[in-house]
């Protein structure tokens, strides 16, 4: 019966490959970074009353909701743009599971179930699968030159210590990487309902900041569009929660009075919820 030879030697690189895995997690950062242009930094700068005065809080929340009125329904590509980079992270996170897999021989994607099955298997029957994806101990083949100056070959055991920590930190990437995707294919179906079903977008705003009145809060989302819901949405995350509750309360009271001065109130200018 022949022997069966298993060459790895992937081993070597492995320090390379996560350094290059990474750089591939900083991409969807990197192109946000480019594509945002720090806008939520400006529109949310000045408005912490713990580090300006009083009346300076009260002049930037009327230039946000003046630039709010001013730029109604021309924020969808800031909204789109940040949901593209969220499907990038999903893309980049599944992309990187069959990259790794490729990497390691096809071993990688039946790695951690193969590993929560062997913690569960009787202790004399069950084989550590992480030894034949990295194993610990190898044969080696070494060629000097003997006495005579002839080339001879040496068989050897060699310890590879090294593969003791890869193991730890591809199935700890395994797991990782398995519970990322599940959270960001479930976000991007949270999305999709955002964008699908306009209705949802009050309640998920108003459950996030609730000093805001479910019904300003409704106004406001009739009135806009999808963009402007979500910079409104993220600004919340970014300032105070009664700053933010004033903004709301007269944000609404402007966009209703710039929809009844509106010489296109008649043809529905801020009249519904859009796209």
């Amino acid at each position: 019966m022949e022997a069966k030879w298993r060459f790895h030697n992937y081993y070597q690189w492995v320090v390379f490959f996560l350094f290059f895995q990474a750089a591939l997690c900083y991409i969807p950062k990197f192109v946000w970074n480019n594509c945002e242009g720090g806008l939520m930094h400006t529109i949310g700068e000045g408005l912490n009353p713990g580090l300006h005065k009083e009346d300076e809080v009260s002049s930037r929340k009327k230039v946000i909701i003046d630039y709010i009125v001013k730029h109604i329904r021309m924020h969808n590509g800031y909204v789109f743009k940040y949901w593209f980079c969220e499907l990038l992270c999903f893309v980049n996170i599944v992309g990187q599971l069959f990259l790794i897999d490729a990497f390691l021989g096809g071993e990688f994607l039946t790695y951690g179930p193969r590993v929560l099955e062997y913690s569960e298997m009787d202790q004399t029957e069950r084989v550590d699968p992480m030894i034949f994806v990295f194993p610990r101990m190898t044969k080696c083949h070494f060629h000097k030159f003997g006495p005579s100056g002839t080339l001879e070959r040496h068989d050897a055991f060699c310890l590879l210590p090294l593969n003791i920590l890869n193991e730890k930190v591809f199935i700890t990437i395994w797991f990782w990487y398995v519970i990322l995707a599940t959270l960001l294919g479930g976000l991007l179906l949270y999305r999709i309902a955002l964008f699908t079903l306009p209705g949802l977008r009050p309640r998920a705003m108003h459950k996030h900041n609730k000093a805001v009145p479910i019904e300003t809060v409704e106004a406001i989302t009739n009135k806009t569009s999808i963009g402007d819901w979500w910079i409104l949405y993220v600004l919340s995350t970014n300032i105070d929660p009664l700053i933010y509750r004033d903004i709301m309360v007269k944000l609404s009271k402007e966009i209703e009075t710039a929809n009844s001065n509106s010489p296109y109130n008649s043809a529905g200018l801020y009249s519904s919820s859009s796209v």
